[in-house]
């Protein structure tokens, strides 16, 4: 498989066991994907996925297996394997189940990256910055913020003004749709979730 992957023009590490890979990741950096049988000596691909997914992995996992077995389909599936290929697998199902692994892997990196970048905005914020950013993308007016902040229409406008410009948006409509998009919100207690 390393041969024929390798002769198709994919860059390829291959791993003695489960514990080798966890022991040595590869950077996330690059778009890849993880080829992973589900029976391996140690621990299982299955078992692999799960401490994957405990270490924060993004790199989408394509299972193969030599045995059709529904229950470990359905588990790899439901934590995210980006697909489940039975051996023998022909060349060009492997390597469309690779490209499309590739593809979600290069979104989902994408996604992260300006998730983190919004995030680091917010954390830029300060904490009445933070209830500002808060009460306005729940719909607050300067009015109601002010209100409920204890202060003035004036102040609000000043600090709502300094959100958009560290947010690095132009309109209230923009900071909301942000704020949605990467599901970025901050809790009453000030914490960015």
């Amino acid at each position: 498989m390393q041969r024929r992957l390798k002769y198709a023009g994919y860059e390829v590490a291959t791993y003695a066991s489960a514990q080798h890979l966890l022991d040595g990741l590869p950077s996330e950096s690059v778009p890849s994907c993880v080829l992973l049988d589900v029976r391996m000596p140690g621990l299982s691909g299955l078992e692999l996925q799960e401490r994957l997914s405990e270490l924060g992995s993004i790199v989408p996992i394509i299972f193969l297996t030599g045995y059709l077995d529904t229950p470990a389909t359905v588990r790899a599936i439901k934590s995210g394997a980006e697909d489940f290929l039975t051996k023998p697998v022909s060349s060009d199902v492997l390597l469309q189940a690779i490209e499309r692994a590739i593809e979600h892997h290069e979104v989902t990196r994408s996604s992260k990256s300006k998730l983190d970048i919004i995030r680091a905005q917010v954390s830029a914020l300060t904490p009445r910055e933070r209830q500002v950013f808060d009460l306005v993308i729940r719909g607050g007016t300067n009015k109601h913020v002010a209100r409920a902040l204890g202060c003035t229409e004036r102040t609000i406008k000043a600090h709502r003004h300094m959100v958009m410009e560290k947010m690095q948006v132009r309109s209230l409509a923009e900071l909301v749709s942000l704020a949605e998009r990467f599901g970025v919100f901050v809790s009453s207690a000030g914490q960015t979730a």
